[in-house]
C-alpha cells in the first residue's frame, strides 16, 4: 500500500520530473526539425501547405501571457492535494492512467490505420467517449468515482477569457502571423459547408476538448498538479495529429505535432486550468478547425 505520509513528496518529484520531461521534448522537437531542415510544418491535415514552425508558437505563448495576467477562477482540490494538505482526499491514479491509456492507444491506432476516414471517426467515438463513459459508469457504481475539487468562479471572471482568446485569435489569423485562409467554402454549396463545420466541431472540437481537457488534464492535475497536467495533455493530444499530417518520417510527424499541436495545446490547457470553462475551449479549437475556411470566403 502507498505510504500517504511520502505520497506527496513522490508526486512532486514525479511532477517536476514529468513537466522537465515533457517540454524538453517540445524544445527537442523544434531543435531536431531546425537540424534536419524541416523547420516549415504542416499546419493542416487538408493540405500540404507548411509554415514556419516559430510563427505557430507567438499567438498561445501571447495567450498564455494574457491567461497569467488575469485572475483565475478558484476552485478546490487540485493543489491543496498536490502539497499534502487533503490526504483524504482520494487520488485518481485509475482514472488518470486509463485516460492516457486510451489516449495513447488511439493515436498508435490512427498512425496504424493511416489516418483515414471512417477509422478516424470510428476511433474517437469508441476510445475517447465510449470507452471513458464505460470507465466512468463503472466507477460510479462500485463507489469508486472521483470528483473534482468545487469549483467558486467569481461573477466577473466569467467573460474574462475573452481576452486571450481574442488576442489569440487576432495573432493567429491576421497580421505577419496570419495562417493561409482556405479556399473550401467556394468549392461547395452552403448546406454542404454547414453540415461539414458542425459535424467537425462535435466530433473534433466538442470531444476533443472534453475528453482531453476536461477529463483526461483534470485527473492529472489532481495527481501532479496543473503544468505538469497541461504538459502531458498537450503532447498526448498533438501525437494523434501524426495519424493524419503525417508524411512517412515518424520522427519527423511527432516532432512537427510537438511544436505545432503540442504548443497549441498549452494554451488550450492553460486556459482550461486558470478558468474551467468550456466555452473558451470550444471557441479556440471551433476556429481553428473553421477559422481560416470562413475567412476564405471574405
Amino acid at each position: 500500500m502507498l505510504d500517504e505520509t511520502r505520497a506527496p513528496s513522490r508526486r512532486r518529484t514525479l511532477a517536476l520530473t514529468l513537466l522537465a520531461t515533457g517540454l524538453s521534448l517540445i524544445a527537442g522537437a523544434a531543435l531536431w526539425l531546425f537540424l534536419t531542415g524541416e523547420a516549415d510544418i504542416r499546419y493542416s491535415a487538408d493540405h500540404d501547405e507548411t509554415v514556419p514552425m516559430w510563427t505557430r508558437w507567438v499567438p498561445p505563448l501571447v495567450g498564455i501571457l494574457l491567461i497569467r495576467l488575469i485572475p483565475p477562477t478558484r476552485y478546490a482540490g487540485t493543489r491543496e492535494l498536490l502539497a499534502g494538505q487533503t490526504t483524504r482526499r482520494r487520488v485518481p491514479y485509475t482514472e488518470a492512467l486509463v485516460l492516457a491509456g486510451l489516449a495513447v492507444l488511439f493515436a498508435a491506432a490512427l498512425r496504424g490505420l493511416g489516418g483515414g476516414e471512417p477509422a478516424h471517426t470510428l476511433l474517437k467515438l469508441s476510445l475517447l467517449l465510449a470507452a471513458p463513459l464505460v470507465l466512468f459508469w463503472w466507477l460510479r457504481r462500485s463507489g469508486t468515482a472521483w470528483a473534482a475539487g468545487e469549483q467558486r468562479p467569481e461573477p466577473w471572471n466569467r467573460w474574462a477569457p475573452a481576452i486571450p482568446v481574442i488576442a489569440w485569435f487576432a495573432l493567429s489569423y491576421t497580421g505577419p502571423f496570419a495562417m493561409p485562409y482556405s479556399d473550401y467554402a467556394s468549392t461547395v454549396d452552403v448546406p454542404t459547408l454547414l453540415v461539414t463545420i458542425i459535424v467537425v466541431f462535435l466530433v473534433n472540437s466538442l470531444l476533443e476538448e472534453v475528453f482531453y481537457r476536461r477529463w483526461l488534464q483534470t485527473r492529472w492535475e489532481a495527481v501532479l498538479g496543473a503544468w505538469p497536467a497541461i504538459v502531458l495533455t498537450s503532447l498526448l493530444w498533438a501525437s494523434w495529429h501524426v495519424g493524419i499530417q503525417g508524411g512517412g518520417d515518424l520522427s519527423v510527424d511527432l516532432a512537427s505535432t510537438f511544436v505545432n499541436q503540442g504548443v497549441t495545446g498549452l494554451f488550450l490547457g492553460y486556459l482550461w486550468s486558470r478558468y474551467r470553462r468550456m466555452w473558451p475551449l470550444l471557441v479556440v479549437h471551433g476556429l481553428i478547425n473553421s477559422a481560416a475556411i470562413l475567412l476564405g470566403l471574405l
